[in-house]
């Protein structure tokens, strides 16, 4: 079956190529707001099972990934910045605290219509920062398009003094450690790159 990545994030795209399979990219069209008194997890979610569900009028015989990532930072969501004023401000917000970055997952069988599903939490400390150091930052990593603007695969790293989770990878934009074993589930060997009985 082929398989989808229901998303045209670069960060997913390049994270998916880890796994040396090969995949088609789809765009969803997906409103992307909360509903109101939605918990963080269950938009994550949400958004991710919609994402795959919109690939697969175009994917009827795929496995589609969908996924979505949502910061709550205290009881605020935070987005992509999209600018230097917003990271800036992102990041002066965060810094000395933690936040939680709930990543979800879906794994939709498009023949069966069979839907896996998972909230990947990781929970990120900020070091305390002066101003200087997040102009720096941002200066030099201009992550606008990052939720919460810090980059843990890049420079990012230096803002962070801990990181709790599951899966790595999933601070990214796409667990891979959740989406394999999903894939196992559909009788999908990554590491045989070859359907199994």
């Amino acid at each position: 079956m082929t398989l989808v990545l229901a998303s045209t994030s670069r960060y997913r795209r390049a994270l998916l190529t880890r796994l040396g399979m090969p995949f088609e990219i789809l765009s969803p069209e997906v409103d992307e707001m909360p509903l109101p008194d939605e918990p963080p997890s269950a938009t994550a979610l949400r958004l991710s099972v919609m994402k795959a569900q919109a690939a697969a009028a175009t994917w009827p015989d795929a496995l589609i990934i969908g996924s979505d990532q949502v910061l709550m930072l205290d009881s605020e969501q935070l987005g992509k910045p999209g600018n230097f004023d917003n990271a800036f401000t992102q990041l002066k917000k965060m810094q000395g605290k933690a936040m939680v970055f709930h990543t979800a997952l879906t794994l939709l069988n498009s023949r069966s219509g069979h839907t896996q599903t998972r909230d990947v939490p990781t929970v990120v400390h900020i070091r305390s920062l002066t101003d200087a150091q997040i102009t720096a930052y941002l200066n030099k990593e201009q992550p606008y398009d990052c939720a919460g603007a810090a980059k843990s695969e890049a420079l990012g790293i230096a803002l962070m003094t801990r990181m709790d989770s599951p899966d790595p990878t999933a601070l990214i934009g796409l667990p891979l450690m959740t989406l394999t074993e999903m894939l196992l589930n559909e009788g999908v060997d990554v590491l045989t790159a070859a359907q199994v009985p």
